[in-house]
Formats: C-alpha cells, sequence, structure tokens
C-alpha cells in the first residue's frame, strides 16, 4: 500500500510539474505554480526558509521522500528504470557507496556557485535539467498537437484553440537538453538511480540528512531468509541483503523492497538498534558538516557580473538578427543582470510561458541557458508580467503591471547609419508611432531646412526598455533602434 500511495504522489507532481513547462498560456501557474517554488535548489536560491526547512524536515522524518515524489527528474528516472525492468527482471544488486564521486561533484558544484559560474553549475541540477528537457523536447510536440486542435477548431468556427509559433529558441540548450535526457537516461533504464546517487549534488545534501530519518525501511533479521530478493528490486542499489544492512544515505524510498518481500521481513518504521550502531552512524566528520551548511548559504549568495559577448557576424538580408549588446537585458523584476546570474536556475519556465517570444536561454558562457531578451520575434508588452508570476527563485521578482510601466530595464538607442530614413531616403516613424510610453519624438533631421525628412529622438527619462522600437523597425539586417540595457534597473 505505501508504495501505491508513493507511486500515485509522484504521477501527480511528475504530470503537474510537466504541465507547468507545456503551458505557453501561464494559466496553470496559477494553481499550479507552488509546485515549482517547493523544488529544493530553487528555494535555497530564493531564501525560501519556509520550505527549505520544510522540506529538511520532511527529509529527517519520512528519508528522502523528496527524490522519490516531489523531484521530477527523479520520477523519470523511475519511469526509465522501469522501463529497463521489463527487460530484465531483479536486476540489481548491492553496490557499495562512491562517497569520493559524491561530495567531489557536490565540492566542484559549489566552487563554481561560488565563482559566479551558476550557468554550468547547474547542469547538474536536477529540477533545471528536467525543465531543460520539457520545454525543449516536450514543449514542441505538445504545441504541435495545440496547432493541430487550432485548425480542427478554426474550421468549427470556434476559438477554443489558437496556433502558437514552434521554433528552437537555443540550439545550445536544446543539445544540452538531448545530452542531459541521452544520458540520465540510459543510467536510469541500465542501473535505477545511478545519476541521484552520483551525480545529484541535491541528492547528496538530502542523503546525508536522511541518515537520521526517524522513519526507515528496516530489516527484521529473524524474519529473513537470505533471499536477497530486496536487494535484486533495489533501483537504488543500496541493500546488502548478506549483512542486512540498508544504506539510508542513497535510499529514495520508493517502498519497492517492502512490495517484492514475501515475508514481510522489511517494514518502514522507526528503526531501533544497538546504542553502539547508532553511534557509528552519526558519526561524521566535521568537515562535511561545515561542508553542507556552508553549501547551502554560498549557493545562496554566488553572483557575478554579466556581460554580453559581440556578435560580429553577417545576417541575410531577409532575415532581422540581433545587434550586438554589451550587457545582456533582463525581464523586469529581475533588478539586475548580476541578481539575474545569482538566482537563476535556467530551469525555463519563464522563457516557456513569455507569450511574445522575447525570452531565450543565453548562448554565452557566463549566463549560459538563464533568460535574456531579445526582440526579432516580439517585444515586451508593459502589460504581461508573466515571467515575474512563475519565477520560483526570486530571479524575477513578482510585480504588478502598474510597477512594469515604471521600471526601466534600460533605453533606446538610434543608430544612424541603419536608419531607412538616412540610407534610403524615406520617410518613416515606425519607432516612435509604436512607442507605448511615448519616448519617441521625431524631429527635423535638418532644423534648417523643413523639408528635410525627420528623425528619432530619444526621452531616456520615458523609456522602459520594452523593445517594441526595435521589434518594429523596417531596418535590415539590424535594426536602425536597439535597447541598452542598465547595470542596475530604474524606477520612474
Amino acid at each position: 500500500m505505501l508504495r501505491k500511495i508513493r507511486i500515485f504522489l509522484a504521477a501527480i507532481f511528475f504530470i503537474c510539474i510537466t504541465l507547468l513547462f507545456l503551458d505557453f498560456t501561464g494559466t496553470i501557474h496559477a494553481w499550479l505554480g507552488w509546485m515549482a517554488k517547493i523544488q529544493f535548489l530553487p528555494a535555497v536560491l530564493a531564501l525560501n526558509a519556509g520550505v527549505v526547512i520544510l522540506l529538511v524536515a520532511l527529509t529527517l522524518i519520512f528519508g528522502r521522500i523528496y527524490c522519490s515524489v516531489i523531484c521530477p527528474l527523479g520520477v523519470m528516472q523511475d519511469i526509465f528504470s522501469w522501463y529497463g525492468g521489463k527487460r530484465k527482471k531483479n536486476r540489481f544488486t548491492y553496490s557499495a557507496e562512491k562517497r569520493w564521486l559524491r561530495y567531489g561533484v557536490l565540492a566542484v558544484f559549489v566552487v563554481l556557485l561560488v565563482a559566479g559560474l551558476n550557468s554550468i553549475a547547474l547542469l547538474v541540477a536536477p529540477y533545471s535539467a528536467y525543465g531543460r528537457i520539457a520545454q525543449n523536447l516536450l514543449a514542441p510536440i505538445w504545441n504541435f498537437g495545440n496547432n493541430f486542435l487550432a485548425v480542427i477548431a478554426e474550421h468549427l468556427d470556434s476559438y477554443a484553440f489558437y496556433s502558437t509559433e514552434i521554433w528552437i529558441r537555443s540550439w545550445a540548450t536544446f543539445g544540452v537538453a538531448v545530452a542531459t535526457l541521452g544520458i540520465v537516461g540510459y543510467l536510469a533504464w541500465r542501473s535505477g538511480r545511478t545519476y541521484c546517487n552520483t551525480i545529484c549534488p541535491v541528492g547528496t545534501v538530502l542523503g546525508f540528512l536522511s541518515r537520521f530519518s526517524l522513519l526507515k525501511p528496516v530489516i527484521d533479521t529473524s524474519k529473513c531468509i537470505d533471499c536477497g530478493l530486496c536487494a535484486k528490486k533495489c533501483k537504488a542499489s543500496c541493500i546488502d541483503a548478506k549483512n542486512h544492512k540498508i544504506d539510508y544515505s542513497r535510499c529514495v524510498v520508493c517502498m519497492d523492497c517492502l512490495e517484492s518481500c514475501n515475508k514481510q521481513a522489511i517494514s518502514y518504521t522507526m528503526r531501533k538498534g544497538s546504542s553502539s550502531a547508532q553511534k557509528s552512524e552519526e558519526k561524521v566528520d566535521n568537515y562535511r558538516k561545515n561542508f553542507l551548511v556552508g553549501a547551502g548559504l554560498l549557493a545562496a549568495s554566488a553572483a557575478k557580473a554579466q556581460e554580453m559577448k559581440l556578435d560580429g557576424g553577417y545576417a541575410k538580408i531577409v532575415k532581422k538578427e540581433p545587434i550586438a549588446k554589451f550587457r545582456t537585458l533582463t525581464p523586469a523584476g529581475s533588478l539586475s543582470a548580476s541578481n539575474m546570474a545569482s538566482h537563476c536556475t535556467g530551469c525555463q519556465l519563464c522563457v516557456t510561458v513569455c507569450p511574445n517570444n522575447v525570452l531565450h536561454p543565453s548562448p554565452y558562457l557566463e549566463n549560459f541557458m538563464q533568460p535574456a531578451m531579445s526582440f526579432e520575434k516580439g517585444y515586451c508588452r508593459p502589460e504581461c508580467v508573466k515571467c515575474s508570476e512563475v519565477c520560483p527563485t526570486g530571479a524575477i521578482n513578482p510585480i504588478s503591471v502598474i510597477e512594469k510601466s515604471s521600471i526601466q530595464i534600460g533605453h533606446a538607442v538610434w543608430v544612424k547609419r541603419n536608419c531607412v530614413v538616412i540610407t534610403d531616403n524615406v520617410d518613416c516613424g515606425n519607432c516612435a508611432e509604436h512607442c507605448p510610453t511615448g519616448a519617441i519624438s521625431m524631429v527635423l533631421s535638418d532644423y534648417k531646412n523643413k523639408k528635410s525628412r525627420k528623425i528619432p529622438v530619444i526621452n531616456k527619462e520615458r523609456c522602459i526598455g520594452c523593445g517594441a522600437c526595435e521589434h518594429l523597425c523596417p531596418s535590415r539586417p539590424f535594426s536602425a533602434i536597439y535597447v541598452k540595457s542598465y547595470k542596475h534597473h530604474h524606477t520612474i
């Protein structure tokens, strides 16, 4: 019964979290957004003490229930492992803990966070890894199905569905998602929870805490007949059936061992042992304790200033290309590029819900896979605050529509040599006509000649950096006007 309850809860969490990454309308987040906020690493980076304390308490009571129920990457591994079990049943064997690898990966993870290389460190973060898989690999299939229904609905004069554009926002992130799925999926299909118990930094931290959990699977030696079936069913490879021992730091409380034992020799209960055994288990090196405590603090405070790299390439005349910018443009609510870099896990939730296709994963090393703004396919509408509503880490703080209209993320800059008024000697004024804040005015290019063509002049005090001018500029291949980001966002 416990196993069935665990599977039921895991299925609910997995489906709901997957829907968060597939929901391009952002409506599901109003109901299920809390599931993203209770993920361990996002809660740490957001300094959400309540959630962190809750997850720690759950681990100290029930063991690594987070890994088997709440973590979407963990549940995904169980699905692959289940398919692997169809090929060969009772295929697992006990293996000793690779402690040097687990804590070595965690050490590198923390060092990268301290160095400000969050985007590289978070390649192995479980929630973010699954988010990239869902957004890059599952979302296109989901959107294709939606577009198919939209065509049918259109013929029935229904507006229940509407077509969306299907495009790869970043080939680099797409490649990372494919590689992650391949590696994690293969390891799970072949060996169960190998990734969780050797690579995952969250699994290592929670594994340390689960050694002291109140409830644990316990082997009753008086009932055990040494058949070893529990070890063969253990996808964490943590049951030493010969010596009747369980490595609780790797046990993910999947309950498979309980169901497999037909002698009821394993029960999920409070473990009672000799005082010497308890002392042996509780004996942990001081450096490890200090290390894990420091890891949480450092992960929340690590930050690094970001800069955009120059593109320098030439674009086809038929395609609008992004203008090379020296600093990443981040959405309103993110405060600054450095705040984004220190808190963002690159999970792609904000990219998923952006209705204007403004946000895309950055391909640059210093903020790799974190959201950056680009206006080739749309602009950041002042009335849209969806990205701030779904961010679980505090990388983009919640803001209202009124607040967004007063936040300056950057200001427009006119590039004379690109403007069609100068290059083609024609009237335009597209940027001024569509500026939502009235920050752009058209003035005579030659004030002495009233018949001269008009060029744009930008009032930086009114410009909020929405990118409408850059997106709607007819100049090709590069816009004659672009948004230059502020190092720290301003409030009008």
